[in-house]
């Protein structure tokens, strides 16, 4: 499978999780206080290597518009309160805000911007209101499985993540 194709099936998973979390968006629209600016939650997140394989040739040398962050776990594409990438962001980028549903360690877990939903009965989230984070990270992580078993040379192990400024400081470092 070439990288084509692996980035094809990415491109499906990203585009329905991007109906999804629109729908989510709608559904809860008065409780977001996401806007132009808010950054709170943009951070050096870690991410697959399929993942960082797609950000990278989908962005190409705009990657070069990042900066070099002061300090660890600052995202180097927040510049000016602004994502540079942000067509491109990760799957992680595109549901903050939204209540996020996943699997903790002995029971479900929800997860929720302590900005948004500050007037909202945590009781009345279900899983029709939720976002169902563990859905979408299963199906990623299959994807990234592929994507690493038929990569060159076979450097990355499974549960390898690579951080986002590493698309930064790599495009830096080939100008």
């Amino acid at each position: 499978m070439e990288n084509e194709e692996f980035f094809k099936e990415y491109f499906i998973i990203r585009d329905e999780l991007d109906r999804h979390c629109a729908d989510l968006y709608k559904l809860h629209a008065s409780h977001l206080n996401c806007k132009a600016g808010c950054d709170s939650c943009c951070m050096d997140f870690s991410i697959f290597p399929v993942e960082f394989y797609v950000i990278k040739n989908q962005v190409g040398d705009n990657l070069k518009k990042g900066i070099k962050p002061a300090s660890d776990g600052e995202c180097a594409f927040l510049v000016n309160h602004r994502c540079v990438i942000y067509e491109a962001r990760p799957i992680i980028c595109r549901t903050q805000g939204l209540p996020l549903l996943y699997m903790g360690d002995e029971h479900w877990e929800l997860s929720a911007c302590e900005l948004n939903f500050t007037d909202f009965d945590f009781d009345d989230f279900t899983e029709e209101n939720t976002f169902p984070q563990d859905k979408y990270n299963s199906r990623l992580f299959l994807l990234n499985q592929k994507f690493i078993e038929n990569f060159p040379g076979k450097p990355f192990k499974n549960n390898d993540l690579i951080p986002l400024r590493k698309l930064f400081s790599d495009a830096e470092n080939n100008s």
